[in-house]
């Protein structure tokens, strides 16, 4: 927290290669922080720290209207088409301590493309790589995006229906983590007031975890 009027949310996305995970990045900064591309290898070889500009009118604190700042982690995706696992791992880990080591982490946010099924196999690869760098409280720190809505709603999907129709894996996960997810579409921008609204529900997951993190060092 920068001052009594202003509140700083800690953010890291993580999933696998093309699932849109630094474009989801770029549309909760409202900026371009992120190289997102098509690409036949995975594009995101290293860590970085993006930071949005004051974002106001979507919380207030004892009865005044606080700004909103936003931090997002970008990572390596896993599994990686240059890095091992234990190198995506350490990596993140890394990062992790360096920018979210004095206030902490508010949620992991693991992105998933709707477009594609959830197989048992990438599923728990992805967690157990989640569990691995948040340890056993995980599932209460962790949300699910969704991206490449639109191309769901093309389809013909709405998000009930989508959901009807997933995956038991898939289901399964979003389960485990209390049911904290978001659809996501994947223009090249989103409009002001969509990027608020995924705020405003990330903010919604955060205060329904009384606003705890996860990783902080503790000061001797």
């Amino acid at each position: 927290m920068a001052d009594s009027n202003e509140m700083t949310i800690n953010l890291v996305v993580l999933g696998k290669t093309q699932t849109g995970k630094s474009a989801a990045g770029n549309s909760l900064l409202g900026s371009a922080d992120f190289e997102s591309r098509l690409c036949p290898s995975s594009v995101t070889t290293r860590c970085s720290l993006g930071r949005s500009a004051r974002v106001s009118g979507l919380i207030r604190r004892n009865g005044r209207e606080s700004a909103l700042r936003v931090r997002v982690l970008d990572t390596p995706s896993y599994p990686h088409s240059a890095l091992s696992k234990q190198q995506v791992r350490d990596t993140v880990r890394a990062a992790l301590a360096q920018h979210f080591g004095e206030q902490g982490l508010h949620l992991a946010l693991l992105v998933l493309r709707a477009d594609l099924p959830l197989c048992p196999d990438e599923n728990r690869d992805t967690v157990q790589l989640i569990q691995e760098l948040l340890g056993p409280t995980w599932k209460d720190f962790t949300a699910v995006l969704l991206t490449h809505a639109d191309k769901a709603g093309e389809a013909g999907y709405s998000e009930e229906t989508y959901l009807q129709s997933a995956s038991s894996t898939l289901l399964s996960l979003l389960s485990s983590v209390q049911h904290k997810y978001i659809f996501l579409d994947n223009h090249n921008s989103i409009i002001r007031e969509e990027r608020n609204n995924i705020l405003r529900k990330l903010l919604n997951f955060i205060q329904r975890n009384n606003y705890q993190v996860l990783l902080k060092h503790s000061k001797e």
